[in-house]
């Protein structure tokens, strides 16, 4: 398997680049999500020339329009590192990254909720670090999260989710960008939509249902793959998933004994109070599918969103 190219915190694999000359070294993002992602590293303190170790910085000033100073010197370091930053993005975009893991609290990285002073000196957690506002403003469709939020069961399987099908999405726009590829796209991740928003799946169904227009033009990819992105952003609650679990079971209505019907439906509910994973249900079906030879289903992304071992919906 391809390993997918995903931009990272320096210190989060390990490099010696923070500010006390120590990192964050994160053994799950490099030994279970290292088996599938090839890694970026990205320090923007140390990229821009600060050395290490180094004073540390804090960000002020309000929240849309943020400042990175040295917290004893005062220094401001904002203009430099803004003008290193439109250098390295345009190096990142040709790198074809597929997602971008943060270094939670950082002022130059971290994602949101990092401290941000007032001219009083009073913090408030509202602050966006001065490298990572600049990524998700260049690059607003690309997955991005930070280290202290995949420790959320539900948060670390919808981010890795959504780097898979951005990955599917540029593997698409490299071979089959026709009306019958995008057609097929939105086909193999129709459950997969559902689970995260019927709003934006019904979205998404207008545009493919009427293709005749589509004629090579990249504003109706452009148009999909926005909306896409904007509704698995959205997280897939039990409630949504078991609808979507349901709808999925109507395809062995006239296969299934009453036994085994009674049994499905049974994981299903058990699974929308909270008793079991998200795995179990799905793992049974998986089993029907490839039973009764059900080929819309196998071809169904939600089914297999992502690699089993990293074992996502064992947590969810």
């Amino acid at each position: 398997m391809e390993k997918i190219k995903v931009g990272i915190s320096s210190c989060l694999i390990g490099n010696k680049v923070r500010y006390d000359g120590g990192h964050k070294h994160d053994r799950f993002i490099t030994d279970t999500l290292g088996k599938y992602f090839e890694y970026v590293a990205v320090c923007p303190e140390v990229e821009y020339g600060l050395p290490v170790p180094r004073e540390a910085m804090r960000l002020t000033g309000s929240p849309e329009n943020p400042r990175i100073v040295t917290i004893k010197t005062n220094i401001d370091h904002t203009e430099g590192m803004l003008k290193w930053a439109e250098k390295r993005l345009h190096e990142l975009e040709k790198e074809n990254l597929c997602g971008f893991i943060f270094k939670s609290k950082s002022p130059s990285s971290g994602l949101q909720g990092v401290k941000i002073y007032s001219e009083k000196g009073v913090p408030v957690k509202r602050g966006v670090g001065i490298f990572a506002m600049a990524f998700i403003k260049r690059f607003p469709l690309i997955p991005v999260e930070d280290d202290g939020r995949l420790n959320n069961p539900e948060i670390r399987e919808n981010f890795i989710e959504r780097i898979f099908v951005y990955k599917r999405w540029c593997d698409f726009l490299k071979k089959n960008v026709d009306a019958r590829g995008l057609i097929d796209f939105h086909t193999d991740h129709k459950y997969l939509i559902m689970a995260h928003s019927p709003k934006h799946l019904t979205e998404l169904g207008r545009i493919v249902s009427d293709m005749k227009h589509f004629k090579g033009d990249t504003r109706i990819r452009e148009s999909y793959i926005k909306i896409l992105m904007e509704g698995l952003k959205l997280m897939a609650t039990k409630k949504k998933n078991r609808n979507c679990l349901l709808h999925i079971m109507g395809y062995f209505k006239k296969d299934l004994t009453g036994d085994e019907k009674k049994e499905l439906l049974e994981i299903i509910e058990n699974y929308s109070k909270g008793l079991i994973p998200l795995i179990v249900p799905v793992v049974l079906i998986n089993h029907y599918v490839k039973k009764y030879k059900k080929d819309y289903l196998k071809r169904q992304v939600y089914l297999n969103p992502h690699p089993m071992e990293l074992m996502l919906r064992n947590h969810v």
